[in-house]
């Protein structure tokens, strides 16, 4: 539950003097903070209430006067005992901060156990705030609380206060405007109070809050949690958005980008609608399936994590269900980002195995597309779809089936200029260029790439190298495509495009027959 509602728990419950109360938490000083708040309400203001730490000892909550040295959780648990048999001391609570071996039946529980038993008959209780589970036998004397991280709302009021205050004393420039603090707030939500604080006190200490400082936001928990369960963080440059063809699918992106600023999402949200959550790319291999994610992530300016199923498959039952959820809640962890799952049919495989886990995987999954309400965005990609389940590509699952085709003659145009201007010294003619893609009817975009790379390592490894068009045009007939290696295959796959994809180039998918040519491949010496 949140904090406000923690606190309102926290009131009922002392009021009700339950014996035991478990606050299940990994931000003591906020829970703290919510205890002693609920202990200065008008009806609590008058109890005693004592608050237990390894530094300290035994104090109490309001005044932090000490009240016992004792600074082990025995000999406190022995000097509370004490005070609830005296009956003078009635209606005290106790709040232990430090607390180990109370998951199982162990001396530690069963001491807690007794005294707890003991503070019933003077209306005491004891609360011990915890990061794990607690002894089911004690468990049972009293409640739980669970106390989130914060949320937006309260994130947004840790960013005002903390900014608001420099900028009256005039000791930060803000450029920040509502939308902005509300921005920050969404980025922020889903770590402890503690690092809010942190980063947004290292952006005061520059003395100016700049817009670009949202962006710079977006990457932040990559800092803070540098090893991630289950997920690997792909760094990507903004170099990856010069790529060529799919205007469809760039199009698409635009527009569902808009969708991510705080007046937008609150109208969806006002209208019971959900943000993108992803799109299922697929298509002829190398065609540009993998570089679409990064550019995704690049032009929307989130971190991008790929989740390899092959990491998240355990030997024992129960251990690949489990490995993938806590991969889905690192996911939601470090968003707002972008989540790439490459070649999902090898982990969710329809038939793939007789012991039901990839059924259950393929459950779990989609589950998690229909109820995570942290903004990550997916971006799945698969090559062999005739393997992928049906229920995988059910309308509404993702939020749209794009098919990557071999490209065209403009997009062939538009990617040989691309690369050869990145890796080649100098400039080739337009009629080179016109001839060249010609040549390279049916080449993918990896395809065309991996040729002009080929250009340049020869360039490099002979600066006397003259780049002509015949050397250009003989090391593009040298390399053998796909198309022509498993024309089967690819015309399947693209007929697959044709009825249930929509195509990312944003024209009609065309099923041509593969050219008949076949190629005669050499080795070249410079």
């Amino acid at each position: 539950m949140n904090y406000r509602d923690c606190v309102e728990r926290l009131k009922l419950y002392f009021r009700a003097r339950i014996p035991f109360i478990s606050i299940h938490t990994v931000e003591r000083a906020r829970a703290l903070e919510a205890l002693r708040e609920a202990s200065e309400s008008e009806e609590l203001k008058e109890l005693p209430f004592l608050v237990h730490t390894l530094s300290k000892g035994l104090t109490e909550l309001r005044s932090d006067k000490t009240v016992s040295e004792a600074s082990d959780v025995a000999h406190t648990l022995g000097f509370i005992s004490q005070r609830v048999r005296n009956e003078a001391n009635t209606n005290q609570t106790f709040v232990f901060t430090e607390v180990s071996n109370i998951g199982t039946d162990s001396d530690t529980a069963r001491f807690f156990l007794d005294v707890i038993t003991l503070a019933i008959d003077t209306g005491g209780v004891i609360v011990v705030l915890t990061q794990d589970t607690v002894w089911s036998q004690l468990q049972r004397t009293g409640m739980n609380i669970s106390l989130d991280l914060p949320e937006e709302e309260e994130v947004l009021q840790i960013i005002k206060n903390l900014i608001v205050e420099h900028v009256k004393e005039k000791k930060v420039h803000n450029e920040w405007d509502d939308d902005d603090f509300r921005e920050a707030s969404m980025i922020l939500s889903g770590i402890t109070k503690v690092e809010i604080e942190n980063v947004i006190v290292s952006l005061i200490a520059k003395k100016e809050i700049k817009k670009s400082d949202l962006d710079e936001l977006k990457f932040v928990k990559d800092k803070l949690f540098s090893n991630i369960n289950g997920l690997e963080k792909i760094d990507v440059s903004d170099s990856i958005l010069e790529t060529g063809g799919l205007d469809g699918l760039k199009k698409w992106l635009d527009d569902k980008n808009k969708l991510q600023t705080p007046s937008k999402r609150d109208e969806l949200k006002s209208r019971g609608l959900q943000p993108p959550r992803g799109i299922l790319l697929v298509g002829v291999p190398g065609c540009g399936k993998s570089l679409s994610a990064k550019a995704i992530a690049a032009s929307w300016k989130l971190p991008l994590f790929r989740l390899d199923f092959a990491t998240v498959q355990g030997m024992y039952v129960g251990q690949s269900e489990q490995q993938l959820r806590e991969a889905f809640q690192a996911a939601e962890h470090v968003s707002p980002c972008v989540l790439w799952i490459d070649e999902i049919e090898k982990g969710l495989a329809a038939g793939s195995d007789s012991s039901g886990v990839t059924t259950r995987l393929v459950g779990q999954f989609l589950f998690w597309m229909q109820e995570c309400k942290k903004p990550v965005f997916v971006v799945a990609t698969a090559n062999n779809v005739d393997k992928l389940p049906p229920e995988l590509l059910r309308r509404g699952r993702f939020d749209e089936l794009f098919f990557l085709d071999l490209p065209n003659e403009t997009e062939r145009a538009e990617i040989l200029s691309l690369y050869m201007k990145k890796y080649l010294p100098t400039e080739i003619s337009d009629e080179i260029k016109k001839k060249c893609v010609a040549k390279t009817d049916g080449f993918t975009g990896a395809e065309l790439e991996s040729s002009i790379r080929d250009i340049a390592y020869m360039k490099i490894a002979n600066n006397d190298l003259d780049l002509n068009e015949e050397l250009i045009l003989e090391v593009l007939e040298n390399l053998v495509p796909l198309s022509e290696m498993s024309p089967d295959t690819i015309e399947q796959i693209r007929e697959w495009g044709l009825q249930k994809a929509v195509p990312a180039s944003g024209r009609p998918i065309e099923v041509p027959s593969p050219s008949a040519t076949r190629r005669c491949r050499k080795v070249y010496s410079v």
